[in-house]
């Protein structure tokens, strides 16, 4: 079984929302671990019962800042659709060295070519190397250094032209 297989085991795992999946054939063995989906929500909910009493307290005081607010998501999204995102293919902990004390993989402003390495996902304890899928330029790096990112999250802007 290769990367990409597991990969693929992942995804299914991730979209089936089961919590566990064993994988053996004579030769190999896997097994992938989820959380719940109840437990999920439970994590959720407090973060809703914090910002909801800010919203209420805040919204009659500055009456232009909705407006305003969706005019600024609409530029940024438009500006950003120029652009191609790099995605993450599995979930895991996101890192932008091989190791804590080489150089980053890529920086903002850096020209990545199809199949350049850009950042390594780990998972289950293997680094997984991610490569560009993309020719261009990185514009934005959305993700922290050293964070859990989520399957198909977006991780790099790339500017293609």
């Amino acid at each position: 079984m290769d990367i990409k297989d597991i990969q693929n085991l992942i995804k299914f795992v991730s979209k089936a929302e089961v919590s566990e999946v064993k994988y053996k054939t004579k030769d190999f063995e896997i097994t992938i671990k989820t959380p719940l989906a109840g437990s999920e929500v439970a994590y959720a909910q407090p973060a809703v019962y914090h910002t909801a009493p800010q919203q209420v307290a805040a919204a009659p005081a500055p009456a232009a800042t909705p407006a305003a607010a969706p005019a600024a998501s609409t530029e940024s999204a438009s500006d950003d659709s120029k652009y191609v995102t790099i995605k993450s293919p599995m979930i895991g902990t996101f890192y932008r060295k091989p190791s804590p004390d080489k150089d980053v993989f890529v920086n903002v402003g850096d020209e990545v070519s199809n199949g350049k390495v850009v950042c390594v996902i780990e998972a289950m304890k293997l680094f997984n190397q991610i490569e560009s899928e993309v020719s261009g330029k990185i514009v934005k790096i959305l993700v922290d250094d050293a964070t859990p990112v989520e399957y198909d999250q977006p991780l790099f802007l790339v500017d293609p032209s």
